[in-house]
């Protein structure tokens, strides 16, 4: 059975989606993204994604890994290459130089200055693709465009529910790919995540929930896990600026709080040790 172009290049986005996923929580202020290059033959020959701000992007380790198979061959990127100076050269400039015919692209980046890589790179005689499996590669580049869009990062709230009692801030129900952890020191720190976040109390913080966002923002947080509890929470509710909740229930008469209308439950799963809720802001489509 003959695999066509199309499925080739399908498949290789699927892949470089995982690869950009290895990103999460660790590349901030910087999007997580991945990049496959096949050879002209449609052959795998080089794969990587951006670990860190100031390493090398996707494309550059893939390119480095293809060596000179890349010339003639594809890139699948799960993010439009950049093409401005930065720690890094710009990865249209790499594609450039390494031959390649062709770039498939998920996602347009909206920070691209003036012309952006796409537009360069048919400039330069490249055929290029866009839009391939863009809400695929939204699972992971999501929550880094929704805190450009809402020039904050996007917080999720992560609580233990006690049978009786107040609320209490718990990062161990938090996701893996926060790249930020803030908690008043009562709460559970320890988290998910595969590398360990900026840890910060929430007292550093400016009171002002827009204005601790706002100072979080300014210093690379693009997402950012709450483990509060009791009343230190109730700003950001009433604020409308917790997107996402993450609730450990250990107890089958324990329950949330009233909470908002706009959050709806997402997942609910049954643990070991009780129940894990998920919840989401009605308008915060971003994990």
């Amino acid at each position: 059975m003959t695999i066509t172009t199309a499925e080739v290049e399908t498949r290789a986005m699927r892949h470089a989606i995982a690869l950009s996923a290895w990103g999460h929580g660790t590349t901030s202020p910087n999007p997580p993204v991945g990049c496959v290059v096949l050879d002209g033959d449609g052959r795998l020959v080089g794969q990587g994604w951006h670990r860190r701000k100031g390493e090398p992007h996707a494309e550059a380790y893939a390119l480095a890994q293809a060596g000179s198979a890349a010339d003639g061959g594809t890139a699948v990127v799960t993010l439009e290459p950049c093409c401005h100076h930065g720690r890094t050269p710009p990865c249209h400039r790499a594609l450039i130089e390494a031959g390649i015919a062709r770039v498939v692209i998920a996602v347009l980046d909206p920070t691209s200055r003036g012309r952006g890589g796409a537009a360069l790179l048919r400039e330069a005689g490249i055929d290029v693709v866009e839009g391939l499996l863009v809400e695929e590669a939204h699972l992971v580049l999501g929550p880094w465009l929704a805190a450009l869009e809402w020039q904050r990062p996007v917080l999720t709230w992560g609580c233990c529910l006690p049978r009786q009692g107040s609320l209490t801030g718990d990062g161990t129900v938090l996701p893996g790919e926060i790249d930020t952890l803030v908690h008043d020191d009562t709460s559970t720190i320890m988290t998910t995540a595969i590398e360990r976040p900026v840890v910060r109390t929430l007292s550093t913080l400016p009171h002002d929930p827009h204005q601790a966002l706002t100072a979080l923002q300014h210093e690379g947080a693009r997402t950012v896990g709450l483990a509060v509890g009791g009343a230190a929470i109730r700003p950001y509710l009433d604020a409308g600026l917790i997107d996402h909740i993450e609730a450990h229930s250990p107890h089958e008469t324990a329950h949330l709080p009233h909470l908002p209308d706009e959050y709806r439950l997402t997942r609910l799963s049954r643990l070991n040790d009780g129940l894990r809720l998920s919840l989401t802001r009605n308008n915060a489509n971003t994990i």
